[in-house]
Order: C-alpha cells, then structure tokens, then sequence
C-alpha cells in the first residue's frame, strides 16, 4: 500500500509540474503577443488572456508547494521562444493560426484531472476567444462563408451534401464492381455472379447505413453531453461564463467596455448565452446536432444502392457469359466517368480530368480483384 501512494504522489506531482510549465509558457506567449499588438483592444485581450494563464500558473504552484516543493524556476519553452520572437518580427496574426490550433488541441486537457475542473471552462473558453481573434484577421473568410448562405447553388456545394451523395454512390460502385470481378475472375457461372453482387449490395448499403447512423447518434449525444455541461457552468459559475463571452466578443473586435456590457445583457436570458456559447465555444449548432441519425442512414443506404447496382444490372436482366461480363465493365465506366465528372463540382479539376482519373483508378482497382480471383480459381481447382 505505501508503495502504491509514493507512486500515485509522484505521477501528481509531476503532473503538478507538467501543467504549471504549460500555464507558464501560455502566460510567456499571450504576454509576447500582447507586447507585439499595436491594436489597443486586441492588445488588452491578449494580457487578459496572459492574466488568466498566470492565475492557473499559480493554482498548480500552489499544489506543488502543499507538496513541499518550493522556488520552481521554469525557462519558457524552445517553442514559446520561437512564436514570440516571431510574433515581434511578423505581428501577433503571424503566429496565431499555430496558437489556435495548440489551444484546440489542449482544450479539454483539464477534463479529466479531477482536481482541475475549476480550470477546464477557462480553457475552453481560450480555445474559443484564440479562435474568434484569428477569424477577426479574416474578413475575407467571412464575406465568403456569407455568400456561401446567400447563393442556394454554393451552400450545397460548401454544405458537403453533394460531395457525401457523390462519394456514397461511388463507394457502392466500386465495391460492388470489384466484387463482381474478383468472382468472374474465379470463373463462376452468372447466376452466382448476380446472386453475389446482389448480397454485396445488400451487405455494403447495409454497413454503410448503420455505420452513418451510429456516426451521427455519437456526435448527437457527444453534443448534447457537452452542452449539458455547458449548461451546469452557466449555473454554477456564471461570472466566469460572462467573462469568457465578453473575451470572446472582445476577439470580435468590441472594446472591453463594449464586449463586459453586452456579455452583462446576454447573461439575463440563460437560454441565449447557452446557445451562443456552445456556438462560439463548442463548435455546436444546438437547433441541429449533427442531424438526423435515421435521415442520414436511409440516405448512405440509398446512395449506396445507387452505385453498386450498375455492375450488376446485365445479370440482373439475364444477360450471361462475356457479353454480361463486357457490358458490367461497360455500365461501371460510364458510372465511374459519372462520378468523376460530378467530383469536378467540388474539387476544382475539369470535368474530363476528373473522370478519367476515376475510370482509371476504379479500373485498375477491378483488374486486381480479378487477377486475384483468377488465382484462387485456379487455386481451389
């Protein structure tokens, strides 16, 4: 037993050590970026995030300290180094894409020390405010993604609806394709040619289906598990709620006095800070998440169908020997050409380009399969 406390208390207090150097470079690096910022506003927003950074500096010193573990000196990072001397040559936006990802990546890093979860909020929230200042050096991405809801054309391009219909289809096509000619290469008769690609259908439509159902129901439930928690720090500690939306909408470009008063009036209504703040903070759409499970299997189910039945449609009409075999290869090209074309849509390559690359690759793909049935036709013969 004494043996498994030591141990435990030695993994804490390395941990203890972990984050307070963590904290200490965040500080370093908003305080680099706040010097390097000529805006007065931004320029305030970093030091209150370097504010914030020390007083979790100071939570975990603290702990250490109760440890008996006194005068830590702690050198700022080779990195933290690096992106502040960059961000005093090329200006605090330079650097911000790389902090931004860091600070999404460590968003949740708190979560499950349970003796952080004073702090796991405020670093959400970071994550969030970093997010909001580097899409403030962006106004360009904001006047597209308001185009983008404007025209209906583009918003079904950039909504990936026609992207996933396209690759659902091509998914089928291809599996069902490479299946029907790994089989005709074992040189089976046609009726076990149709009977196998119709099972493949079936069983490639049917994975697909509840592969896309059990996508969306976990990212439906992980949303509303987050927003349940979203909703429990509203209640508990809504001071520091209103202050993270004011950091966030002074990241926006408000001043603080803008930003504290407009936190202050959205913090009356419960139900509009917890939209907007699982917005802003999350990533979360609360009238959406993430759709409907059942929409969304029917429609990878469909879509499936759509692809994989060209393959086997000469069997299916009773067509047999090498003329069924010519035209499933005939149907399958003119489908994978199909698709291609419709990938120029939203991959900015020509049309002809496109199909080509498609024919070509799901070809090639079938010339394998069937080689490979040829051997094991010959195998098992």
């Amino acid at each position: 037993m004494g043996t498994e406390t030591d141990t435990t208390s030695s993994q804490d207090i390395e941990r203890f050590k972990s984050n307070l150097r963590d904290e200490i470079d965040g500080a370093a690096l908003y305080a680099a970026l706040a010097a390097a910022e000529k805006d007065p506003v931004r320029k305030d927003l970093f030091l209150q995030l370097a504010e914030a950074e020390s007083r979790h500096a100071e939570f975990w010193r603290k702990k250490l300290v109760a440890h008996g573990i006194r005068d830590i000196q702690h050198v700022p990072s080779l990195r933290t180094r690096v992106l502040a001397r960059l961000a005093r040559r090329f200006g605090p936006g330079f650097v911000l894409p790389s902090i931004a990802e860091a600070e999404f990546a460590d968003r949740d890093k708190y979560s499950r020390q349970s003796d952080a979860q004073a702090l796991s909020a405020e670093e959400r929230g970071h994550a969030a405010v970093v997010n909001a200042a580097l899409e403030g050096d962006r106004p360009s991405a904001s006047i597209g993604a308001d185009i983008a809801r404007a025209e209906p054309w583009h918003r079904g391009a950039s909504g990936n609806s026609l992207r996933a219909a396209v690759l659902g289809a091509n998914d089928g096509l291809v599996s069902n394709f490479c299946l029907i000619m790994g089989v005709t290469g074992a040189g089976v008769g046609s009726r076990e040619i149709l009977l196998t690609g119709l099972a493949g259908l079936l069983a490639g439509a049917s994975s697909m289906a509840l592969g896309e159902w059990l996508s969306v129901t976990n990212s439906r439930e992980l949303a509303r598990t987050q927003i349940a928690r979203e909703r429990m720090e509203l209640e508990q500690t809504p001071d520091s709620e209103q202050k993270e939306l004011a950091l966030i909408y002074q990241a926006k470009g408000l001043d603080r006095e803008q930003a504290q008063k407009m936190a202050a009036e959205l913090m009356q209504d419960k139900e509009a800070a917890l939209d907007t703040l699982a917005r802003e903070e999350l990533g979360i759409d609360p009238t959406q998440l993430g759709g409907n499970p059942w929409t969304a299997a029917g429609a990878s189910f469909a879509l499936f169908v759509v692809g994989a039945v060209f393959p086997v449609i000469p069997f299916i009409f009773g067509t047999h020997g090498y003329i069924a075999v010519g035209l499933c290869i005939g149907f399958s090209i003119l489908a994978l050409a199909g698709i291609g074309m419709a990938t120029s849509l939203f991959n900015g390559r020509s049309p002809w380009f496109s199909a080509s690359r498609q024919v070509i690759i799901g070809s090639v793909a079938a010339a394998i399969t069937y080689g490979v049935g040829a051997l094991i036709g010959i195998t098992l013969s």
